[in-house]
């Protein structure tokens, strides 16, 4: 009888669980049995690694063999056990000694000739492996890049089970035929899953996007776009058509300083899981952007998905931004769906087959016409649009959604002198996001104590009584409240945007000019701020 272990990790969501890989072989007749809860692409590993063990030379055993995957109860899916598998039969066959394997954790999937093909979500995986305290992971080649980023473990990446089995029994190592330059790499095809990302792409440098200073006039709203980057602030922006909304969406993962480190390997991991990492790139470094079509269900946005939830839109744009161009064609429950995670910063998705916690915390960005023309707010454009369809239109955005929004912004038209260049050229994208990382600088040395990094992270609570606004600054914000202008969460979220305008002004804390900006651009009602205050011109 020949027993052996190893280990590789089951994916939940974005989170990873080690798996105990264990291998039987006893005398009888020659059968291959797998338990432990695969699912069907699991179950079909035992004629890959058939398949695999044989073309690589090793000869597979002639006895009953048993694989069981522990703990029992976690539900496993997907190819990526297939390389702990067949190193625990070659183990239990004694074609390598079983104790060089025990506590090695081993991801990949196996093709028919024995190379090691890349599977989806290696980091999170490795992440789990070091959690747990191991210290050696070997995974595909063409993914030793991504499971390098997490610190404390070694990495061995392997073409092909032949050089495993030279590594593990000192042999030496063959060499893999690389692809010839020019021809496309079969091997790379289970990193990117067509559909996956929902709209969504990693931005583009800086450098080499769009630059804001391609938008023509809209300085009110391009004030909104600076003040929602420097503190992560929910942006509604609504206007008639041709306005430049979407331009200023767009430009708006420009602005976004880079992200940190931890927050790199979060959103990596996430990209990992979802399938859309491109190849070559193991480390996110900018903000995502995710703009998914009207039409897209609420399962899309917040996660879904046969079996386990699959990351949505909302945790695809984790740390960047999601923006929804004509928000108000969204379905109802779409939107409603996303007052959750605007809250909490994270998703919980229940279902059948098990509970997924996924992160959830980006900026909002919303694009909105007046009615269905787009022209009521435009005049002598002749909007037909009857009041009670103009009501009804504005209702798609629903009450409690609109009170998570920070800033309500009216994107007027295009005058001819700012179409034509008169009005000058306005501040370029480089301009801007120094501000905004300057602003970013002073927030982080305000909360460096504590666990928030950017303004729109802080409780009400600590807002009110740790960090305070300037005497009589907040006088106005009181008598909004009193006339019912203003919620309790409304006000918590003008006193974010305050410390945020202080931050871009180089102010040590809002003053009255600060909060009245804030209340200007939450409730629509003109202060008398000029454009020029708060954020430098």
């Amino acid at each position: 009888m020949g027993f052996a272990r190893t280990c590789s990790v089951a994916l939940v969501g974005v989170e990873g669980v080690v798996v105990e890989v264990q291998a039987d072989l006893e005398p009888g007749v020659a059968a291959f049995t797998l338990v432990g809860l695969p699912d069907k692409s699991l179950t079909e590993s035992r004629d890959r690694v058939r398949a695999a063990v044989v073309n690589s030379g090793a000869e597979w055993p002639q006895k009953k063999l048993t694989v069981g995957l522990s703990p029992a109860s976690v539900p496993k899916g997907g190819s990526g056990f297939d390389l702990a598998v067949a190193a625990a039969v070659l183990g239990a066959a004694e074609r390598i000694d079983p104790r060089t394997i025990a506590d090695l954790v081993l991801v990949g999937e196996l093709g028919l000739d024995g190379r090691v093909r890349p599977v989806r979500g290696i980091l999170p995986a490795v992440l789990a492996a070091a959690d747990a305290g191991y210290r050696q992971v070997v995974v595909p080649e063409q993914t030793a890049g991504e499971a390098s980023l997490v610190p404390g473990v070694s990495v061995l990446g392997v073409r092909s089970l032949r050089q495993l089995i030279a590594v593990l029994t000192d042999e030496p190592v063959p060499d893999e035929e690389p692809t010839e330059e020019g021809r496309p790499d079969a091997m790379l095809a289970g990193l990117l899953v067509p559909g996956a990302g929902i709209g969504t792409g990693l931005a583009d440098d800086p450098a080499e996007g769009p630059d804001l200073a391609d938008v023509a006039g809209q300085h009110h709203a391009r004030r909104a776009l600076e003040i929602a980057a420097a503190g992560s602030h929910h942006l509604l922006l609504s206007g008639p058509p041709g306005a430049g909304k979407t331009m200023l969406a767009e430009r708006l993962p420009g602005i976004l300083p880079p992200l940190t480190r931890q927050e790199s390997l979060e959103v990596t991991a996430v990209h990992s899981v979802a399938g859309i990492l491109p190849p070559g790139e193991p480390l996110v470094r900018r903000a995502p952007y995710c703009a998914p079509h009207h039409s897209a269900t609420m399962q899309s946005l917040v996660g879904g998905g046969n079996g386990l939830p699959r990351p949505g839109a909302v945790s695809l744009a984790h740390r960047g931004i999601l923006f929804l161009d004509e928000a108000p064609e969204f379905s109802g429950k779409a939107l409603d769906a996303l007052r959750q995670p605007l809250e909490s910063g994270h998703v919980v998705i229940a279902r059948a087959a098990g509970v997924v916690r996924l992160p959830a915390r980006f900026l909002l960005a919303l694009a909105a016409n007046p009615c269905p023309c787009g022209r009521h707010t435009l005049h002598g454009a002749g909007c037909e649009c009857p009041p009670s369809l103009v009501r009804r239109y504005q209702a798609r955005l629903s009450g409690p959604l609109l009170d998570r929004v920070d800033l309500r912004v009216e994107a007027e038209p295009v005058t001819r002198a700012d179409l034509l260049g008169r009005g000058g050229r306005g501040e370029s994208t480089e301009v801007v996001a120094e501000r905004v990382r300057e602003a970013r600088a002073r927030a982080a040395d305000r909360l460096a104590d504590t666990p928030w990094r950017v303004n729109s992270e802080i409780p009400g609570h600590e807002l009110r009584t740790r960090y305070h606004a300037a005497p009589g600054a907040l006088a106005e914000a009181e008598r909004d409240i009193e006339r019912g202008l203003l919620t309790a969460r409304g006000l918590d979220r003008v006193l974010r945007v305050a410390w945020t305008v202080a931050d871009l002004a180089g102010h040590d804390r809002p003053d009255h000019q600060d909060v009245a900006l804030a209340l200007e651009m939450r409730t629509g009602v003109t202060r008398g701020v000029p454009v020029g205050t708060g954020a430098r011109a």
